[in-house]
């Protein structure tokens, strides 16, 4: 029998402005699912300033940075974990161009053409690398342990033996959350 390609991982965040608007959340909900990514673990929060400082580091000392961190602590964000063959570069893709003025010219069709306001409120978030990923995982799912999610859920996600919980927008094995 031969073995399924490795699920890759990335983080994903739908920014504060994206939750205040259910129309808006529901289409990107529906792209992602669209698109054949599984939603290995997705919550709503608001990010904390510390949270958000360790997160955004490498923009410390950058003219749009404090912008940043106090825009991505205003309100909930939905963050999640999302899987996929090539997730990372599928979900960059899906996003388009960080910078809003850019997507709405260059990927007028992408997440951040149709729904970016401004380079700081562009709608999404995703990793850029697996190191990435798998560092912003730690900071906003500290619980999410990814060895032995590799060695249990990632079988089970690969067999369709994991469901949507569309109410939670997460997995479950959970027969009653699979309606």
């Amino acid at each position: 029998m031969q073995s399924k390609i490795p699920l890759e991982l990335t983080l994903a965040i739908l920014k504060p402005h994206v939750i205040k608007n259910p129309v808006v959340l529901q289409k990107i909900h529906d792209i992602i699912l669209e698109n054949g990514f599984k939603v290995v673990r997705s919550r709503r929060i608001i990010i904390t300033p510390p949270e958000a400082d360790l997160f955004y580091q490498e923009h410390r000392g950058k003219f749009f940075y404090n912008r940043l961190v106090t825009f991505m602590c205003s309100g909930p964000s939905d963050i999640m974990i999302l899987a996929g063959e090539n997730a990372i570069s599928k979900w960059r893709e899906l996003m388009g161009p960080t910078k809003v003025f850019q997507a709405q010219y260059s990927a007028p069709d992408s997440i951040r053409g149709k729904f970016g306001l401004s380079d700081t409120r562009n709608a999404t978030h995703g990793s850029d690398s697996t190191e990435s990923a798998e560092r912003e995982m730690r900071i906003l799912f500290k619980d999410f342990d990814l060895k032995s999610w590799r060695e249990t859920d990632e079988c089970l996600q690969q067999l369709g033996q994991i469901k949507l919980d569309y109410k939670s927008f997460t997995s479950t094995t959970d027969e009653i959350s699979m309606k």
